[in-house]
């Protein structure tokens, strides 16, 4: 696969506390009334995105890959859908 065709199958998303304790960011959209987490097409739009979504003062944030299928499973088994964000914040998918 040519490195600049983009992959479909990979999402990039926001790890809360990195490490032993890390969690995946999830959000709520009150107009739709769900828990997501936000997933992006691209890791620049996560990092575009990442200075406008909610942190708690002192717990490290980062963007980093994970599989579609991989994300899927964790997000329901926490009651959450996967949501596609662009980098505004958007939900786009």
């Amino acid at each position: 696969m040519a490195e600049n065709e983009k992959r479909t199958d990979w999402v990039y998303v926001v790890v809360c506390e990195p490490g032993a304790n890390e969690h995946l960011l999830g959000l709520h959209d009150q107009q739709r009334d769900i828990d997501f987490i936000p997933a992006f097409r691209s890791r620049e739009e996560a990092v575009d995105c990442l200075p406008d979504m909610p942190r708690v003062k002192g717990k490290k944030r980062e963007v980093q890959a994970m599989h579609i299928d991989e994300l899927t499973e964790i997000a329901e088994k926490g009651g959450f859908v996967v949501a596609v964000v662009d980098k505004d914040g958007h939900i786009v998918g």
